[in-house]
């Protein structure tokens, strides 16, 4: 069932595994040619969310040394504080052979591979919501006995995500903080927009429908514009014109502070939740 190595492991035949409280944002419907729903096995405490993947032909149970065995590349998606139980569960079952991909806010490599067998592959992962739609970012680290073949395996499960880089380990809370918080703290401003439309005079329908479609177009304009922000924040203003006016009223509440001390905080949360 398993292959002799990494090199020969094909995203097609190699089985994948889902442990615990999975998020929506690693995995949505299998892409064609891509996972089959025949290779990924998903273990949760409840039967709460498995009935989705069901519906997509995705084998579930509520046992994860069962998942484990037999699985080529195994995603711990469980909260921090749950990361010692579940890996002290599955230890006994985990090979030299299996990739440990860890999605655990704050749990540095080091600690997963403290809690797993010796010479164990493990990745560390941080994807963000907007995987739901293809348009997510996710970057990754690869732990001590880790080799490029096994990032570049990762890299080709997950490039149907969005954005997929491996990065040292030191970038992935700070990611936690930009993206993985960050559309949050997108989703505010995006809130707030609708809202100084509805105190105007727009419908609120109307006002969020558009407030959601300036933030889809102003992010794929910066995507591939290829454009540094400020350069295109330039293009908009013209002097003595609205958005001029409307960037100092946003100056003077001290917005721009405010979201850098955002991702430095979602940033420091995330090292305290790998500490506890």
């Amino acid at each position: 069932m398993l292959s002799g190595s990494s090199q020969s492991r094909s995203l097609e035949s190699s089985k994948r595994t889902f442990l615990l409280e999975l998020r929506r944002s690693v995995i949505k419907k299998p892409k064609s040619g891509n996972v089959l729903p025949a290779n990924i096995k998903v273990s949760a405490p409840s039967s709460t969310n498995l009935g989705r993947f069901q519906e997509l032909g995705i084998s579930v149970t509520h046992s994860n040394p069962e998942v484990v065995c037999g699985s080529d590349v195994v995603f711990v998606a469980v909260k921090p504080h749950m990361i010692p139980r579940v890996l002290v569960e599955v230890s006994q079952h985990i090979t030299k052979k299996q990739i440990i991909v860890s999605v655990a806010a704050g749990v540095t490599l080091a600690m997963l591979e403290e809690l797993l067998p010796e010479n164990s592959i493990v990745i560390r992962l941080m994807p963000n919501l907007p995987c739901l739609v293809q348009e997510g970012a996710l970057l990754f680290a690869l732990g001590t006995n880790a080799k490029g073949e096994d990032g570049a395996l990762l890299l080709g499960l997950l490039h149907c995500c969005g954005l997929v880089e491996e990065v040292p380990e030191a970038w992935i809370d700070v990611h936690t903080g930009l993206s993985g918080s960050g559309v949050a703290f997108v989703y505010l401003f995006a809130e707030a927009l609708a809202e100084g439309a509805v105190k105007m005079g727009m419908p609120s329908a109307l006002a969020h429908s558009i407030a959601s479609q300036t933030v889809l177009g102003a992010g794929k304009l910066l995507r591939d514009s290829g454009k540094h922000p400020a350069q295109l924040r330039a293009e908009v203003c013209t002097p003595g014109g609205t958005t001029i006016y409307g960037l100092h009223t946003l100056e003077q509440g001290g917005v721009r502070a405010s979201v850098m001390s955002a991702v430095e905080s979602a940033t420091q949360r995330a090292r305290e939740l790998g500490r506890k």
